[in-house]
C-alpha cells in the first residue's frame, strides 16, 4: 500500500513558479514509476509529466514541456514537479500518481494509488 500526500500548491502570477512536491509512504516506492496529473475544471484529467522509477527517464505533455520538470529522490520517497513559466492555462487541481510498475505511462488507467490533489491557480 501506498500513501500520497501533495505539497506546494497555491496561488501564482502568470509567469512565476511553484514547486509541487509528493511524499510517498511505502517500502516499495523506489521501484514504482510516478506522475504527474491535472484536472482543469470542465476538462478530463491528462498526464502532465511522469517518470520511470529510476527517475532516468522522463516525460512531459507538450504544453509543459519546456516549462515543467519532473524528478524524484527515491532515498527520501519524494516526486517533484517544478514548474516554471506558468500560464493561467495551467490552474487546475494537480494529483501525484504511483504505478506499481517500472516504466512510466500517461495512462491514468495504470497508475495504483492517486494523491488527494492539490489546487495550483495562475493569475492572468
Amino acid at each position: 500500500q501506498v500513501q500520497l500526500v501533495e505539497s506546494g500548491g497555491g496561488l501564482v502570477q502568470a509567469g512565476g513558479s511553484l514547486r509541487l512536491s509528493c511524499a510517498a509512504s511505502g517500502r516499495t516506492f523506489s521501484s514504482y514509476a510516478m506522475g504527474w496529473f491535472r484536472q482543469a475544471p470542465g476538462k478530463e484529467r491528462e498526464a502532465v509529466s511522469v517518470i520511470n522509477w529510476s527517475g532516468t527517464n522522463t516525460y512531459s505533455t507538450d504544453s509543459v514541456k519546456d516549462r515543467f520538470t519532473v524528478s524524484r529522490d527515491n532515498a527520501k520517497n519524494m516526486v517533484y514537479l517544478q514548474m516554471n513559466s506558468l500560464k493561467p492555462e495551467d490552474t487546475a487541481v494537480y494529483y501525484c500518481a504511483a504505478a506499481t510498475r517500472r516504466a512510466w505511462s500517461t495512462s491514468e488507467y495504470d497508475y495504483d494509488y492517486w494523491g488527494q490533489g492539490i489546487q495550483v491557480t495562475v493569475s492572468s
